[in-house]
């Protein structure tokens, strides 16, 4: 009878198959471990076996139970865990009514239909606006007003508009074995800051012996003094930086600080504590020509060295840079190693000794984390992202880190959550095939990638 009903309605190969395809795993529940409860750990760690790889960098060191972080149990209904990596799953009878309920619904009326999420069981709602369904909306991820009407409580947190800093000309191009040209750094910053991206870090004001590949930092600055529309923020890593950058025309400043004692004595040759002395005078220095300075904090969730790397660390570091006037802070996963389960109570600790309006994330996408990371800071209130464009980057003093997350795919997640940015997507687009054509290779970014296809695809028609 359902089967007669469907025919009726609609044309199965038509409608049903084009219009309405919805994976099989919705509708179906695995007993697997998944990689947010089991990350791996990096490769090539010194002095570090399998085993202590996966106990480091696991998220039961530093994740508390579910309940505990104000989420309840709406993820996977009748699904407990503990703070340990193993699970109890106990799929109540009901659960498995309402998939089966599901699919006859489903069946019964291919037309006008969306999916929603209530207490982790999936169903369709009726009269979603149809063009959702449509062809022509099939690669659009403009669809964020139907989705903001959805009364998930998770997509109810998320902000209206987010601010986009575009770190690739300097975290990007610093981390090439080749030397970029200046006039290829310039044309970057330039075709990024047409794309509508409010901040673009320009370059780093470190000595040339340690970081050869923005040695030309000066120059840099010289050629983009009359680009408007982006502030260009600049790293200076001690005050006689700062004072390099100032005399290049630097109006906004960077200062960095790790969570990691190792790491920071392996990347800056120097403790926590004698790097937040050296930032404070910078900090003191900028507030005397009233120069904004902002912020980072790496190794947020893990360290090379140390591994995992406990939220009360990074509070610290951010207090002190709060305390020193940084208006801004951004946290980072330099490794790549973080996942919700690690990123949650970190964030909540830090949350707890300085605005969240003061906070930005800046994730790197190892371990393929770094939009599921973003999403859940968003949940939070996050509003500001660091991102490189076709994810450009890395870290020199970090073996196994990859790229950040690439800007292309934060901004069209970001334009598919109905969120602001002011960014134009195929500008940035064009900016990350631009760099990539200079570097020799694909790029970083899967939105670029799936898109160029597409054009392609359309160009053969």
């Amino acid at each position: 009878m359902i089967i007669t009903k469907v025919l009726r309605k609609c044309s199965w190969r038509d409608t049903y198959l084009s219009r309405t395809f919805i994976p099989a795993s919705l509708f179906t529940s695995s007993s697997k471990m998944s990689s947010l409860e089991e990350p791996l750990g990096l490769d090539n760690l010194p002095n570090m076996n399998g085993v202590d790889r996966l106990r480091r960098f696991s998220t039961s060191s530093c994740r508390p139970r579910v309940d505990e972080i104000g989420m309840g149990n709406n993820w996977i209904e009748g699904r407990s865990c503990s703070s340990s990596n193993s699970c109890n799953e106990n799929y109540p009878r009901e659960t498995y009514q309402r998939r089966r309920q599901t699919k006859d619904i489903f069946r019964g009326d291919c037309l006008n239909l969306r999916t929603t999420s209530v207490g982790g069981n999936h169903r369709l709602s009726e009269n979603v606006h149809e063009s959702l369904y449509s062809p022509d909306r099939r690669y659009n991820s403009q669809c964020g007003e139907d989705i903001r009407n959805l009364t998930n409580k998770f997509l109810r947190g998320i902000p209206s508009f987010v601010k986009i800093v575009e770190v690739g000309p300097r975290d990007g191009l610093q981390n090439e074995k080749n030397i970029v040209p200046t006039a290829v750094k310039v044309e970057l910053i330039r075709r990024l800051a047409s794309s509508g991206l409010p901040v673009v870090e320009a370059t780093s004001f470190v000595s040339p012996k340690w970081v050869p590949q923005l040695a030309d930092a000066k120059d840099v600055m010289e050629a983009i003094k009359n680009v408007e529309g982006s502030s260009f923020p600049v790293l200076t890593p001690n005050i006689k930086g700062f004072e390099a950058a100032i005399a290049a025309g630097a109006k906004e400043v960077a200062i960095f600080v790790s969570a990691s004692e190792s790491f920071s004595k392996s990347n800056i040759n120097c403790s926590i504590e004698e790097s937040l002395t050296r930032y404070r005078a910078v900090a003191s220095a900028a507030r005397k020509l009233s120069i904004p300075v902002r912020g980072y904090v790496s190794c947020v969730v893990g360290c090379p060295v140390e591994g995992a790397v406990h939220p009360s660390k990074v509070a610290h570091v951010v207090k002190e840079l709060h305390n020193m006037g940084c208006y801004e802070i951004s946290l980072g996963d330099t490794i790549g190693v973080g996942t919700p389960g690690t990123v949650v109570p970190m964030l909540e600790t830090v949350m707890a000794v300085v605005p969240v309006e003061m906070l930005a994330v800046h994730f790197h996408d190892t371990y393929g984390q770094a939009l599921s990371n973003i999403l859940m800071s968003l949940q939070m209130g996050i509003s500001i992202i660091d991102s490189s464009v076709s994810g450009l980057g890395g870290c020199p003093y970090a073996k196994g880190a990859s790229g950040n997350v690439a800007t292309e795919d934060v901004v069209y997640m970001l334009h598919g959550l109905g969120v602001k940015t002011n960014v134009d997507l195929s500008k940035l687009i064009s900016a990350g095939e631009f760099i990539s054509r200079h570097l020799g290779r694909a790029s970083g970014s899967k939105t670029a990638t799936a898109l160029s296809k597409i054009t392609a695809d359309a160009s053969k028609i």
